[in-house]
């Protein structure tokens, strides 16, 4: 096992990490920005060591700064957390290269998961369903509208490197191809330094659902069931659960039986998430992410499983403590992130928390870094706490959640938490008949009050 880890991250990831180490024995080493000294995990972790300004690429991307500060501490692995470092090849070859273990996936697998092209191919390959489309870069708007005639309209433009629905335009017919081809190429040259582009058809009304994979080295794979992740805005989540309402239990088994054995095959090691478009009974792939997701607290209220702690021993060469066997879900989750940012226009809101009070009880859970007087800096993710509600019943946990958010008190700065009391109260959210474009088409009517 290891001796010391370096959490190379911030907020409530960081703290949830250094909680893992803590409960398995292991020191800890947090790193931090200038304005992030007072950062709760800082003055909890054992030793830590400030690697920079206050802007990411000063601190937080700097890579030789990072290995510096593990160096010096003498940190045998790096946890990248979310986000940052936590799926860059480059960071993990190097934090190899030091003699040190980084706590995720292989760098071959990262690569290959990063390049959403490549990864398209390799899963179809495993026999994991993906959307019909380009089989590669698309190279021309003509090329782009020969596709579209097998694939049929509307199609979707995606950046092969992107992520977070950047570099994502719809082609609703042909004259609009050209229009979305160029725009697509520009956001992710933009965006990703890279404007290679492919094409898919598009979905009307899909879910988001994704399914966390847990693997060792000793070719263990477990799934830790679904989490529909719907509930979303220009492509960033703000609301999961699990499990979702749409799939039956058969289609549960079926697909947590096809990602576990293409995981196998892959040799993948670590945590990961596959991440899916649902709709009317079939799976399509998007993408995987290669670390460890924000929305995990869903996963390990439903099952009891820690993630973290199974992710920091499987790199330390430990076998999994779980078979799939032994996974068994347990009631419901919900898990809303509560950013700090105006709830209608999603300005974000930086500044000082001035009052706060979190809810407490019975399946209540908050994973969050802030206090009252921590200043809210405007260089990062707005992020600021996640509640998670368990319960046996999804109408018992959306009762408990209403009750939690009612709780909640977040003066200083403007929180998305009044939106979710909002969501949780209305119609179509209780009754589980959305998708993933149902935020963006009722956000009006709900900001206004209107159910």
């Amino acid at each position: 096992m290891f001796n010391k880890i370096l959490i190379a991250n911030r907020g409530d990831i960081a703290i949830r990490i250094l909680r893992a180490c803590k409960e398995i024995g292991i020191k800890t080493v947090a790193v931090h920005s200038v304005v992030d000294a007072a950062l709760m995990h800082v003055k909890l972790a054992d030793e830590s060591v400030c690697i920079g300004g206050n802007r990411s690429s000063e601190s937080y991307l700097n890579i030789s700064a990072i290995l510096s500060a593990a160096e010096v501490t003498g940190a045998d692995a790096v946890h990248p957390g979310v986000g940052f470092l936590s799926e860059n090849e480059k960071f993990a070859r190097m934090v190899a290269g030091n003699g040190m273990t980084f706590i995720g996936p292989s760098p071959e697998h990262m690569r290959m998961m990063g390049d959403k092209i490549i990864a398209k191919k390799t899963m179809a390959e495993l026999g994991i369903p993906v959307v019909t489309g380009s089989d590669g870069e698309v190279k021309s708007e003509n090329e782009a509208k020969e596709i579209a005639l097998q694939t049929g309209y509307p199609v979707l433009f995606k950046a092969a490197s992107g992520g977070g629905g950047k570099g994502m335009k719809v082609a609703q017919q042909e004259d609009e191809i050209e229009n979305a081809y160029k725009m697509a190429k520009a956001e992710a040259r933009a965006n990703f330094g890279d404007d290679g582009i492919y094409m898919e058809r598009y979905l009307a009304h899909p879910r988001h659902i994704e399914i966390q994979i847990l693997a060792d080295t000793f070719g263990n794979v477990v799934h830790l069931g679904e989490r529909d992740c719907s509930i979303q805005r220009n492509h960033q989540k703000l609301l999961e659960e699990s499990p979702s309402v749409v799939l039956t239990e058969d289609e549960r088994e079926k697909i947590g039986d096809i990602v576990t054995k293409a995981i196998r095959k892959l040799g993948y090691v670590g945590v990961g998430t596959l991440e899916f478009l649902y709709e009317n009974g079939e799976f399509f792939f998007m993408e995987m992410n290669t670390r460890l997701q924000v929305e995990h607290s869903v996963s390990e209220e439903i099952t009891g499983i820690d993630l973290v702690n199974e992710q920091i021993k499987v790199a330390a060469g430990e076998k999994l403590s779980v078979t799939q066997d032994d996974v068994k879900f347990n009631g419901h989750a919900i898990e809303f992130r509560i950013n700090a940012e105006n709830p209608e226009n999603f300005m974000p809101s930086p500044g000082r928390i001035e009052e706060l009070y979190f809810p407490g009880g019975k399946g209540v859970r908050i994973d969050s870094h802030i206090y009252r007087d921590y200043i809210v800096p405007p260089y990062y993710d707005s992020l600021i706490a996640k509640i998670i509600v368990h319960s046996k019943t999804r109408e018992e946990c959306l009762s408990k959640a209403k009750r939690a958010l009612d709780e909640l008190v977040i003066e200083g700065v403007e929180t998305t938490a009044d939106l979710h009391r909002k969501l949780i109260r209305n119609k179509d959210i209780m009754s589980g008949d959305f998708d993933i474009h149902w935020l963006e088409n009722n956000l009006e009517t709900l900001t206004k009050g209107e159910q």
